[in-house]
């Protein structure tokens, strides 16, 4: 086999390797694994949020308003606790639906590029034809 055999049958590898539709594989792979790691950053945030809560604000109650009692102060502390936690329960929920989306996505278009690369051809053994 000459040289000049070899690099027409490396372009044409190539050629094979990026199709149109390999590309579209290669891209959807990208996408889909960018889409799983920040899936997955969320997801530990999230979760990292409902068991180690955010302290939130104090807000002073009026001086001036008799309506505005500590058990009114209570309910609004307990009403902003609550909307959190319903907040990171959904961020979990969210993120948890997104890599379960996302990574299988990934794997099979993973597969469908493998499946189809040109086989690896080895080299013939034995010293290089003379030029």
């Amino acid at each position: 086999m000459t040289r000049a055999t070899r690099g027409e049958e490396a372009v044409v590898a190539i050629q094979e390797r990026f199709s149109l539709r390999n590309l579209y594989l290669y891209l959807v792979c990208l996408i889909t694994l960018v889409i799983s790691i920040f899936a997955a950053v969320n997801l530990v945030r999230s979760a990292v949020e409902l068991f180690y809560p955010d302290p939130g604000y104090y807000i002073p109650a009026p001086v001036k308003d008799p309506s505005f009692g500590p058990e009114e102060q209570e309910r609004l502390d307990r009403a902003a606790r609550d909307s959190q936690q319903r907040q990171s329960v959904l961020g979990v929920i969210s993120s948890g639906a997104l890599l379960l989306i996302a990574g299988p996505v990934y794997f099979y278009h993973w597969r469908r590029i493998q499946a189809e690369l040109p086989s690896r051809q080895t080299p013939p053994e034995g010293p290089p034809p003379p030029a």
